[in-house]
């Protein structure tokens, strides 16, 4: 796709002109985008929906915040475990060939479990049915960025793509928790798991539908004709992996992301962003019903999610000189310092204002840490990197809904609030003392105010 940027200045050269970036709107203009993004958002909503459906559902059917807590951990871990499989499957053979068999798994497994915490089957039961449950949890957002990559290869939208995807996601954590919420709370406990598994199975058969293969026998370059396929071929990877021109991580190195230090320290920071929204929709359904208003966790945690989501657009729409590691370390001591509050504060209107600047602190972290990859990662290993962190996302959610189950329930919902504090204080920690890994290449940091060396958030 031959897309040029204009410099501001009609005589300045590229190099003096400040940047520029193609905006969302000029992306969405792209030909043969609508089908995959529009059932791709419709199939990425468990990760929203599911922890916050199995919450509630187990939490009234059991009593305990605890064991739903932990219910919804174990499908969190299974997530976090088999995410990175998911991701080497669908390079390997194709994401048609990963998605049909795993959103079916995945609505039966969920129906399962929701007929037997409704029928007051034993803990145990629900912790069987949460493996698949989480196992099968469609991997749509590194698939739909492989799409991406394969559909905009050179493009001066890539980068636009990338921080819209992230925008999507955090938009997703916005729909998912209060759709989840209130359809647990106004409809029936058990209709917003049966929403999320609808949801998943629908959308994901359609987003697999969307299967044409991209000009080339499966290589991964510019698709500019309205009929151009978006599916990157089972061989697109392998050839990714081999065409030097399309990556500017280059192809030596290792075939897995997880061997890349800076995925490694990535990882880390996303499992404390993990922990904020786990312990966020535990404890603030616990705070709620402290309160008196038990239906207005659905409402805080919106308020949260759309700072989140306001956040991401701004963050994703500006085109950063400062370094995207140092990007990262700036927001990510912001998020620190502003979920360490959430214990102390005891009224609604005041959680209001507290948790929407909680919200605005998350999004940048995530964006810069997506944007990171395509600088960090060889383009072969890329969706697998992607896995690796929205399943360490999950991972920390699943540790935090168990840890802040727990402490809601034996000192109250303050005790639970503890849990976001302390998990993004010992990630903060762990990127400033590992923030070199971070650097692409392995290069010195590069001067204060200079340009990054390859596009991104």
């Amino acid at each position: 796709m031959a897309t040029t940027v204009a410099s501001s200045s009609g005589t300045g050269s590229p190099k003096d002109a400040p940047p520029r970036r193609p905006g969302y709107g000029q992306l969405l203009r792209t030909p043969g985008i609508a089908g995959f993004l529009l059932s791709g958002f419709a199939a990425r909503q468990p990760f929203g929906m599911l922890t916050m459906g199995m919450v509630m559902l187990v939490e009234h059917t059991t009593g305990s915040y605890g064991n739903a807590g932990a219910v919804a951990a174990v499908t969190g871990v299974s997530m976090a475990v088999f995410a990175p499989q998911n991701g080497r499957l669908a390079d390997r053979h194709g994401q048609r060939a990963v998605l049909v068999p795993g959103v079916i798994l995945h609505a039966v497994s969920v129906a399962a479990l929701a007929a037997l915490a409704l029928a007051d089957a034993p803990l145990w039961a629900l912790f069987l049915l949460a493996v698949p449950a989480g196992a099968s949890v469609p991997q749509v957002g590194p698939m739909v960025r492989a799409r991406w990559a394969g559909k905009l290869a050179g493009s001066p939208l890539l980068p636009t793509a990338t921080a819209f995807e992230s925008v999507t996601d955090e938009f997703t954590f916005v729909i998912g928790p209060v759709l989840a919420t209130a359809l647990c709370t106004g409809v029936h406990p058990v209709a917003g798991l049966a929403a999320e598994a609808t949801l998943t199975l629908v959308g994901g058969l359609l987003f697999a539908a969307q299967r044409a293969g991209l000009p080339g026998d499966g290589h991964p370059g510019p698709a500019t004709g309205p009929d151009s396929g978006t599916e990157p071929g089972a061989a697109a990877s392998s050839q990714a992996g081999r065409d030097t021109a399309g990556s500017r991580a280059g192809t030596a190195g290792p075939s897995s992301a997880l061997r890349v230090p800076g995925v490694r320290v990535l990882i880390v920071a996303f499992l404390g962003i993990g922990v904020v929204f786990g312990g966020m929709q535990v404890s603030l359904t616990a705070f709620a019903e402290e309160s008196g208003h038990s239906g207005v966790n659905g409402l805080l945690y919106g308020i949260f999610a759309c700072g989140n989501m306001l956040s991401g657009a701004a963050v994703g729409a500006i085109a950063w000189k400062r370094p995207a590691h140092g990007r990262l370390l700036v927001g990510y001591t912001a998020l620190a310092v502003v979920a360490s509050t959430l214990w102390a504060v005891h009224s609604v209107p005041l959680f209001a204002v507290v948790g929407f600047l909680t919200g605005l602190c998350v999004a940048p972290s995530l964006v810069t840490g997506y944007t990171l990859i395509d600088a960090l990662v060889p383009s072969r290993a890329r969706t697998e990197a992607f896995t690796w962190l929205t399943g360490a996302v999950a991972l920390g959610q699943a540790a935090a809904v168990t840890a802040a189950g727990r402490l809601a329930d034996a000192h109250g919902s303050q005790a639970g609030f503890l849990v976001p504090a302390l998990g993004t204080l010992a990630a903060l920690l762990t990127l400033a003392l590992l923030r070199e890994r971070l650097v692409p290449g392995g290069a010195k940091p590069p001067a204060e105010g200079a340009e990054e060396p390859a596009p991104g958030v």
